[in-house]
């Protein structure tokens, strides 16, 4: 087994009380996650995986995609490309360049607005087709937004959807603890490019995108060895490329089996029978007061969105507990406010480099108006990295499942999302979970499956998504499985 370490700063115990320290030993026993059940949880995976891809379906999607195929790096044009993600919206133009995997990029990014999570579809769609329209003014000044008919856009749409074709997209389910209605159910692309008719913006869909989907593609663009695209930010998932023989539940369309094609996992519902994951009465809580109980089981252990819930739980948790001095005679109502901590408030406490944890101290009097004292700091320290640590290793899980299930030995996984980006040491952990899985000893050099930092998954994704798709329909390569869309990229059966 490998020697190396992810990183991780403990500071000296020596002066924390013994209250305090018996509850980090207990947090220690609740959310570390040893080497037999990162295996256990791998092995559930992949025959989950699998279990998807069959004609009875299972928990994880394993949403078939239409996008076909990898791009070669030869693609061009400029292509309009719209990312609707959990936090913010963002609009970009990407012109594809003349030498292969370059490309520029302008983008404007929009904050979505806490009320429209709860509205309506339409709010949410003429919120996001006024974004556009605003953005194209913006960046077209001498020109008619009226006459951009030619412009093609490629939507990342990050929610499970069922396609049956790329410009297709039924939402199964909002996640990311949106709730909107009038949505789940229907084909978002129609309603989108309704609010854009609205809007005067001529512009049609070319092709509809998952984020994972979009960091594949975008990935093996400028790195062909890239053979998984991840996001690790508010939500969580993963897609690759599969053989379209590998895919019981589309044998009825007798398709070349060879034929490739990109399967966005939504792997966020693995394991909702609570059968493997090693789940704390806090995962439950938050499990049970979600606008979806019982879905996305693996996403509320590992996603952005809820690392900082776990956090506050534990520590009010804590606070109420009789055998526990902490936050001593304080008012700690800004800390009882639901879902008030995200990730970056964990980021901030891990990256805090005093040994007397004195940004932590600010950070608790600015945010929360509680003071701390230095045995409290350390406890919260730690229980911080406790929480990003299990989210790192739980997230390496599905790599490795997906590496297990497409017998690759060697790869590059593309990942992007705010945790992979700017959470400390999420990368190295998960480098580490890696490497138990695998069993790669010290004398492996190169970890050879490694999680980097992706190329723009939801803006050069999308753009070279819509590239592929003009360029299978110049082929001639639109057939149609009943749906009635103009860009139904699914190729023709084969001739028996």
């Amino acid at each position: 087994m490998a020697t190396r370490k992810a990183p991780s700063r403990r500071g000296s115990m020596h002066d924390v009380p013994k209250d305090l320290m018996q509850q980090i030993q207990q947090l220690e026993q609740q959310f570390t996650v040893p080497t037999e059940k990162l295996l256990e949880v791998v092995d559930r995976f992949v025959g989950e995986l699998k279990k998807g891809l069959s004609k009875e379906g299972g928990s994880i999607p394993m949403n078939p995609t239409w996008v076909i195929g990898y791009p070669t790096g030869d693609e061009k044009g400029t292509y309009l490309a719209l990312d609707l993600g959990g936090t913010n919206l963002r609009v970009c133009e990407v012109e594809l360049g003349e030498e292969s995997g370059q490309y520029d990029i302008y983008q404007s990014k929009y904050r979505l607005p806490e009320e429209i999570k709860s509205g309506t579809g339409e709010q949410l769609f003429d919120y996001t087709a006024e974004c556009v329209k605003q953005f194209l003014i913006a960046n077209h000044e001498d020109e008619d937004i009226r006459d951009m008919k030619e412009l093609h856009l490629g939507f990342t749409f990050s929610y499970p959807c069922t396609q049956n074709a790329i410009d297709h997209g039924v939402l199964q389910r909002w996640t990311k603890g949106f709730d909107i209605s009038g949505v789940e159910g229907k084909d978002v692309v129609p309603m989108f490019e309704e609010a854009l008719e609205r809007k005067g913006v001529p512009i049609k869909i070319t092709a509809l995108v998952n984020d994972t989907t979009g960091t594949l593609i975008a990935s093996a663009y400028t790195d062909p060895t890239t053979k998984i695209g991840c996001i690790f930010g508010t939500g969580c998932n993963a897609a690759y490329v599969e053989d379209m023989g590998s895919i019981p539940k589309l044998e009825h369309l007798a398709l070349d089996p060879n034929l490739q094609i990109a399967i966005n996992c939504e792997w966020g519902a693995f394991d909702n029978e609570c059968v493997v994951l090693p789940r704390t009465t806090y995962d439950k809580h938050i499990d049970k007061t979600s606008p979806r109980p019982g879905q996305q089981i693996f996403e509320k252990m590992v996603a952005g969105l809820y690392l900082g819930e776990i956090f506050r739980l534990v520590l009010i948790d804590l606070y109420h507990n009789p055998d526990v001095k902490i936050f001593e005679g304080q008012n700690i109502e800004a800390l009882e406010e639901p879902y008030s901590l995200d990730a970056s408030f964990l980021a901030e406490i891990e990256s805090d480099p005093w040994e007397n944890l004195m940004d932590t101290h600010a950070l608790f009097e600015k945010t929360l108006n509680i003071t701390t004292t230095e045995p409290e700091r350390k406890l919260i320290r730690r229980l911080a990295e406790l929480i990003g640590t299990r989210a790192a290793r739980l997230s390496a899980c599905g790599v490795a499942a997906i590496c297990k299930k497409k017998k690759i030995d060697s790869c590059h996984v593309g990942a992007d999302g705010s945790v992979f980006d700017k959470y400390p040491h999420f990368q190295a952990r998960g480098a580490q979970a890696l490497r138990e899985i695998f069993g790669w000893d010290a004398s492996v050099r190169q970890d050879p499956i490694q999680i980097v930092k992706s190329e723009d998954g939801s803006g050069v994704g999308a753009a070279l998504i819509a590239a592929l798709t003009l360029k299978r329909i110049n082929e001639g390569i639109h057939a149609g499985v009943n749906v009635k869309r103009k860009n139904s990229l699914i190729p023709p059966p084969e001739n028996k």
